[in-house]
Order: structure tokens, then C-alpha cells, then sequence
């Protein structure tokens, strides 16, 4: 694939009449880099947040050797892409097919329960055909938390409540090789004491159970920047998750992971639409709420936008965007700051799109279609260059013991 400089070299020698996709693999690598090198655990990739194969190779690639599976498709997808890698089935809830194809056919010997009737699942699901039980399982009993700390909530759909979890968590024991403690505090969490909050509720699920516990995941949640969104550095989230887990009881080879999906892909991609009608500071383009920017629509997230023209106006005002089907759903209400001299058959580039937006584009009124291409600049944003704050100056989170 040849690879342009940047979107506006894209639109100079293709001026594409669909959407376009831009990859930046360099920036999944250098994300993947430093969840490798500096959370203190294991990192597993959330694959729901873009199962691209060519990210899943970066990924890879760069040293990402487990992966969140939530379907049995992601599983057949990614064990088909990356023969090698270790599969973790996250989802809490699952077809007992699945996790029998899983279990026999793709080597999955992790899987994440909230139930007492997931659990006997799991074990009917993976018993032989004598009957006899698994020996080999690493189950996670996954706890409810909040998501207050967090721009998208996971708090309501899944997780065992506090109450209920001493008796899960002996009974999975019970079935269990390895036993884990595994929650998730909201995708896009925008302060650190999201983790140590949580952590505390796995502290007093473990002392209340008195069991043996393996492995604590930490899931997912560690956010990337957008406009209106400046989260504290990483580092901040690694060193208050690394010294609450410290103290935490749990077997003296206890395992810490945790399952990043948005900062590992958000910088992976980004998109260039086209500008078909202007109505006032209403800009209709040729992408949206049932393409790459559900989120945009359906959550009111604010995407960075750049015009992609030589000159424009210096005058920068605020739009709303329309995506191309015949849906009055198909809007966004942004804000987007643009030039004011904006108009039809001008390009945007829209960042940061890599996490679930390139992901839950369909084909509804005949759209969706989309070109990719690969570009060597910066994302718009990114958490991994080295150019933000100092994290010793803002690392002020204190650890609650």
C-alpha cells in the first residue's frame, strides 16, 4: 500500500467520492509500546474496539500477545489472524456454543462470568464427552463497580453486586485453575481514582470470600484525548493501579492485567469526508451516524476536525454535521470548529477514530462504503508522544490503604 504524508496529500491525489479511512499503524505501535513497557502486568487488547487484522498484526507485532474476545466470531477472527496469540473470552454472558467452539476448536482456557448459572455453563460447556470437568480454566468473576469517573458507563449490564459475590467466588474456585477478579470502570475514564476505587471493592470481595484469588484485571477504561477531554497522563493510572494492587490480598504469584481497546486503536485512525450541501452553520458530509461516527451521534462525543485546503479563513466558528442517509437521526450535533469559509466539495479530516468508530460503520440506505489509506503524520491527538505534561509533576493520586 503506498503510504501519503497526510490527509490533504490523500485528497490532492485521489479526491475520493466516498469516505476515506486513514491508517496510521506507527501510532498503534507506539500505543502498544508503551502499554508493554509500562503498565506493570499484562495488557490484553480489547478486540470489540476495532477488530481490523492489519491492527491486530501491529499489535501484535509490537507485543501484544493477548486478547479480549467478547463474540465467537472476534475469537475465530483473531485465532485465524494470529495463530499464536492467547484468546481470553471477557464476555460475561455467552452461548454454551460458543463456549464449547471456543474451548475446543480456538485453545480458550480464559473466560470472564458474572452468575452462578454462567458458571455451571462454563463447566457443562467445557467438560469432555465422558463428562468429566475441565482441569485447565482460568475463570474471572467479574464485580459490578461504578462508572462515575468515566464519560461512557459499563456500570448497569454486567457485573456481580458485592452482595453476591463471596458465594460466586468460592464456587468458581471450586472450578477454576487459576481464579481471577476481573471489572470494568467505564469506557474513557477521566481520573485515576476510578481504579483504586474499584480495586477496593475487589479488597473486599476477596476478604469476604476467603479465597485464593490468581489474577486481577483491572479491564479496560484508560482514555485517550479528544476535544474537551484532556485526561492525566498514563503513567498517572499505571502507578495508582500498580500501588493499590500491591497491597491488595491475593496469591503470592498473583498475575495483574488489564484490557485496553480505546488507547490502544483511537490513534490508529482517522477519516476524510466530504462536504455535500452547507445549510448556515449546518454542513452536510458523506459520513455519519450509521458510519464511523455513531458516537458523535448517538453520545454527543466531539471528534478534532481540520479542514483540508490550502487557505482558509482564520475566522474559526462552530458546526453541526448531517451524515448522508435520508435518516433526521443522521446528525451530529458536535460542536465542530471549522473555518467559517467552509463549503461544499471541501474535505474534512475527523480524528481520533480508531476506537469504535471505523468499527460500527454498516451499509443502512446504501452508504458505507469507504476507501483506506495509509498516512505517516501524527494523529491529531495522542497520549504516546512524549510532548505532554511531565506525569511526576501531576502524579498526586494517593492510594487508598
Amino acid at each position: 500500500m503506498h503510504i501519503y504524508p497526510d490527509a490533504l496529500a490523500v485528497v490532492g491525489a485521489s479526491a475520493p467520492d466516498q469516505p476515506a479511512i486513514l491508517n496510521r499503524p506507527h501510532a498503534a505501535a507506539r500505543a502498544a509500546r508503551f502499554f508493554v513497557e509500562k503498565f506493570p502486568g499484562k495488557s490484553l487488547y480489547a478486540v470489540k474496539a476495532n477488530p481490523s487484522p492489519e491492527l491486530l498484526r501491529v499489535l501484535w507485532d509490537t507485543g501484544v500477545t493477548h486478547y479480549d474476545v467478547a463474540s465467537i466470531t472476534e475469537a475465530r477472527l483473531v485465532r485465524t489472524t494470529l495463530p499464536e496469540a492467547t484468546l481470553c473470552f471477557m464476555h460475561p454472558v455467552k452461548a454454551p456454543g460458543a463456549i464449547r467452539e471456543a474451548y475446543r476448536d480456538h485453545g480458550v482456557r480464559v473466560f470472564s462470568l458474572d452468575s452462578l448459572e454462567e458458571l455451571e455453563k462454563i463447566k457443562a460447556a467445557t467438560a469432555d464427552d465422558a463428562g468429566n470437568a475441565a482441569e485447565d480454566l482460568t475463570l474471572c468473576v467479574r464485580l459490578r463497580v461504578s462508572s462515575e469517573y468515566s464519560e461512557l458507563s459499563l456500570a448497569s449490564k454486567f457485573g456481580c453486586d458485592l452482595t453476591d459475590a463471596a458465594e460466586l467466588l468460592q464456587a468458581t474456585r471450586q472450578a477454576a485453575d487459576s481464579l481471577g477478579v476481573c471489572f470494568h470502570v467505564g469506557s474513557q475514564a477521566m481520573s485515576p481514582h476510578a481504579y483504586v476505587q474499584a480495586l477496593e471493592k475487589a479488597r473486599a470481595a476477596i476478604v469476604d470470600a476467603s479465597v485464593l484469588v490468581d489474577i486481577i484485571d483491572v479491564g479496560g477504561g484508560f482514555p485517550s484525548i479528544y476535544p474537551g477531554m484532556e485526561p492525566p497522563p498514563l503513567e498517572d493510572y499505571f502507578g495508582v493501579i500498580d500501588r493499590t494492587y500491591e497491597s491488595l490480598p491475593v496469591s503470592y504469584s498473583a498475575e495483574l492485567w488489564c484490557e485496553p481497546g480505546r488507547a490502544l486503536c483511537a490513534e490508529f485512525n482517522s477519516m476524510i469526508v466530504r462536504v455535500e450541501k452547507r445549510r448556515g452553520d449546518e454542513l452536510y458530509i458523506n459520513d455519519g451516524a450509521y458510519g464511523a461516527l455513531f458516537d458523535a451521534a448517538h453520545v454527543g462525543w466531539r471528534f478534532p476536525v481540520k479542514l483540508l485546503r490550502e487557505e482558509a479563513s482564520d475566522d474559526f466558528v462552530p458546526f453541526s454535521f448531517y451524515g448522508p442517509t435520508c435518516d433526521d437521526m443522521d446528525h451530529m450535533d458536535g460542536p465542530f470548529e471549522l473555518p467559517a469559509d467552509i463549503k461544499a466539495g471541501d474535505y474534512i479530516e475527523i480524528g481520533m477514530l480508531g476506537a469504535y468508530g471505523a468499527a460500527m460503520k454498516t451499509a443502512f440506505n446504501g452508504f458505507g462504503a469507504t476507501e483506506v489509506f495509509e498516512v505517516s503524520d501524527e494523529p491529531m491527538a495522542s497520549q504516546y508522544r512524549g510532548d505532554r505534561r511531565d506525569p511526576r509533576v501531576s502524579d498526586n493520586v494517593v492510594s487508598l490503604r
